[in-house]
């Protein structure tokens, strides 16, 4: 006879005394009292795994988020025990596990200087609702400690004293601060006494990150279900920590160059005649642009994968037409499959059983933009390689360059939660689970089919996929932006930090609706916004058509004229660019650097929130208050010329920099080499016969590179391309540039134009490898601008 029925509730439970510690090649086990099992295992001299469990066995190992090529291995792993905890020892860190209750702490291995330490470490309380554990870490918070990362959070760049939630969300006309939002990256960079290191909690549940927002001097993390499974990241640079994240989570192929052009999109450009007007306007204002977007209005009653024939007679010619004139065609495809017995996308998903379904067995019915439908459940790999055949006609018939997947939170109308039930089920690669745990990863593996669809029917292109939600490592796929954002000042702010956040967090490819998705901005409004704008990775305007028109030519002569200026700069710099994208894909560099990650010892960037470094070599302060005719901002430490003027400014101070409407704060690090192109309406519209170095003079050594190769395709992989690296040595009466190349790749321009700015002396005498140059050399193009040949090893330039 049962007496009493009330649970047990133990709230919060921790591990005990361990007992026992073995070790398995790279890992080792810690088991206590209590039966709490923890598997440590060393990734790289600087990368630890911490994994626990507290019922003798862990889950089946998988993970949507890490790479199957993130690098692995280590020279020097050391074991040994002590008396009151065991020491850990790789070329990098120190790691002590305690025996009283697995707490950790991590020394650097080489000043022996503390790093992170556990304050109660892992506990978990057990969830009678839903089943398995919440499960949760604390760290001891250092003094001045500060905290970066976190994917679009919106909110200043250091996240101390705050608190997150990670559960994508359909997030309309969001504001500043609001959380959650459309991504889920539970990783952030901790940064005390100029060392900084990364934990990347891999736990696809709801989560929760405390910034020392509840205690003052303590960060915690916790999940309402699954492993407390998270990396350790060790620098001891900002940008090293991001580097090895980004590895481990993975990153894109080299995306083609049009993609990094100017893109004009809306909600909606239909019919065909609007679309065509759309870009006639543009090549007649020779206003460059690459990619004009379709959005639902293209399709048949918004079915996937159709197309409104009223609209859009024959989209074969017109994307042919559109692409004859230069412009890509990207369509949007959302996850929402219309309930409609005739329509034969839906048929194959009913036929083969590939859409999601509650628990009690009826299909997830929800409803979206076609009314009623079902939706693929995207973790099941037979479901992927359906989705991914869809796109034959599209891609391989059509011509579609690209595909935009929005909505793949999932969201779901008319309801409050905005999405699935709990009760949803997901394949999840056989790891079969509910919607609980499926959630964040739901768009992930969708972009990841598309992906996969694309890069078969577009080769020998290389592929481009945007969405809209994320989970750690969707940029393997994927690039993004920031969701529907509004026309205000106050979300041009928004769109700055988004932008940096997510460079800080492995996921570079990333921009904002310029000008704002909702509502209408004013002109001077839309013109701050694209001068910040093509300063991203991403760069495209979108609006929603219910708010007005919102191309270039939208506002009066004054902005047309200034957008046609900067996105001519975005163009003239897409080698700059595209360098800096390949030291992403190739070394996890993050694009865009905010001050903190360009200059770690120097506090004053640990809360800068406005500037940021391009690339590597290019200051950027956007204007981001109305009426302002410049702005004060931090001059990073060392010399800086202004773009404009060639002013040279000492930094490691803030100062006031002018910038009327047409203009902007941009500064040029002292001794960089910045490659050039000719203007350009689209990518491919000249050949370039030859490329502009801007190289800007210093006194003492700096280093920059150029990557080149045919802008598209694969055989960049197989060492067809260019990587010149140039190091330039000036002194007060000579110039001296060395040049290496590396890779195959034959550049269709035979010939550098160089313009020299800050050049201190005049010159008198050129070398070229050595040897002195005559006219036939060397062609002089005025006061500090020469044109010499490709292929020099050593260039000298003497002064009088």
């Amino acid at each position: 006879m049962i007496i009493n029925t009330e649970i047990d509730k133990k709230g919060n439970q921790f591990p005990s005394k361990v007992i026992s510690c073995d070790k398995e090649v790279d890992t080792f086990y810690f088991k206590t009292e209590n039966n709490v099992t923890l598997q440590l295992t060393i990734i790289r001299g600087s990368i630890l795994r911490f994994r626990f469990s507290t019922t003798f066995n862990f889950e089946k190992d998988f993970s949507y988020a890490i790479d199957e090529d993130a690098s692995r291995g280590y020279n020097t792993l050391e074991y040994k025990e002590e008396k009151d905890y065991y020491v850990i020892v790789t070329s990098n860190v120190i790691c002590h596990i305690h025996k009283a209750d697995l707490r950790s702490e991590i020394f650097d291995a080489v000043d022996k200087k503390l790093i992170c330490e556990d304050e109660s470490g892992f506990h978990w309380e057990e969830n009678y609702e839903n089943g398995g554990n919440i499960v949760k870490m604390s760290k001891l918070a250092h003094d001045a400690e500060s905290y970066y990362g976190m994917g679009d959070k919106p909110v200043n760049a250091n996240l101390r004293g705050k608190r997150f939630e990670n559960w994508v969300t359909d997030s309309y006309a969001y504001t500043k601060h609001t959380d959650p939002l459309y991504k889920s990256i539970p990783f952030y960079t901790g940064l005390h006494n100029n060392k900084a290191y990364g934990i990347f909690f891999d736990n696809s549940f709801r989560s929760f990150f405390d910034f020392c927002h509840e205690r003052r001097q303590v960060t915690s993390f916790w999940a309402q279900g699954g492993e407390m499974n998270y990396y350790f990241i060790y620098g001891p640079t900002m940008s090293e920590v991001v580097s090895r994240y980004t590895n481990l989570t993975g990153t894109p192929e080299l995306p083609p160059m049009w993609t990094l052009g100017f893109h004009q999109c809306k909600w909606s450009y239909y019919p065909e005649s609007k679309v065509r007007e759309i870009t006639s306007k543009f090549r007649e204002l020779q206003i460059p642009c690459d990619a004009i977007y379709l959005d639902i209005d293209y399709m048949d009653g918004f079915r996937c994968f159709t197309w409104n024939k009223e609209y859009f007679p024959d989209p074969k010619k017109m994307v042919s037409d559109l692409e004859k004139d230069g412009f890509k065609t990207v369509a949007i495809i959302d996850p929402g499959i219309k309930i409609d017995e005739d329509y034969d996308i839906y048929q194959q998903g009913i036929e083969n059983d590939y859409f999601c379904k509650r628990a009690d067995g009826p299909y997830m019915k929800g409803k979206v933009w076609p009314g009623e439908c079902y939706f693929p459940d995207y973790t099941n790999p037979k479901v992927r390689k359906w989705w991914s055949g869809l796109f034959k006609e599209l891609i391989d018939d059509i011509g579609v360059k690209g595909v935009w997947n929005d909505m793949n939170e999932p969201a779901v109308m008319e309801v409050p939660n905005k999405t699935f039930p709990d009760d949803v089920r997901h394949d999840y690669d056989g790891h079969y689970c509910s919607h609980r745990k499926a959630h964040n990863i739901y768009g992930m593996q969708m972009a990841r089919a598309t992906y996969e669809g694309l890069k078969k029917y577009s080769y020998p292109e290389r592929p481009f996929v945007i969405t809209r939600s994320a989970y750690s490592g969707t940029q393997r796929y994927s690039s993004t932006w920031t969701g529907d954002n509004v026309a205000t000042w106050e979300h041009l702010w928004v769109a700055n930090v988004q932008v940096q956040r997510m460079c800080m967090s492995g996921y570079s490819f990333t921009g904002s609706d310029i000008g704002g998705f909702a509502e209408q901005p004013t002109g001077e409004l839309y013109t701050r916004w694209i001068q910040l704008g093509v300063f991203h990775p991403f760069c495209r305007a979108h609006s929603s058509g219910d708010h007005g028109d919102q191309e270039p030519w939208s506002f009066d002569e004054e902005v047309i004229g200034i957008v046609r200026k900067f996105i001519e700069i975005r163009y003239q710099l897409l080698p700059y660019l595209y360098t800096a994208f390949w030291k992403y894909i190739r070394h996890g560099v993050p694009i865009l650097k905010s001050l903190v990650i360009y200059d770690q010892e120097d506090t004053q960037t640990h809360f800068r929130s406005d500037e940021f470094i391009f690339g590597d070599k290019i200051l950027v302060c956007p204007i981001l208050e109305q009426n302002a005719t410049g702005r004060r901002m931090y001059i990073p430490r060392g010399n800086w010329y202004n773009f404009w003027d060639d002013t040279i400014i000492s930094g490691g101070r803030e100062t006031r920099v002018e910038a009327d409407l047409d203009s902007m704060p941009l500064f040029i690090k002292e001794g960089a080499i910045i490659p050039k192109f000719p203007v350009q309406q689209y990518v491919g519209e000249k050949q370039i016969d030859e490329l502009t170095l801007d190289v800007y003079f210093k006194e003492g050594k700096e280093k920059s590179e150029i990557y080149e190769d045919a802008n598209d395709g694969y055989d960049y992989n197989k060492g067809r391309y260019s990587l010149r690296s140039f190091e330039l040595n000036g002194k007060k009466d000579k110039l001296t540039i060395q040049q290496h190349k590396l890779g195959t790749f034959i550049t269709a321009y035979e010939t550098f134009k160089i313009r020299i700015h800050g050049l201190p002396f005049k010159i008198n005498k050129i070398y070229i490898d050595g040897e002195k140059a005559n006219s036939a050399d060397v062609k002089v193009n005025g006061v500090n601008s020469i044109t010499i040949t490709k292929n020099f090893n050593n260039l000298q330039i003497v002064g009088e």
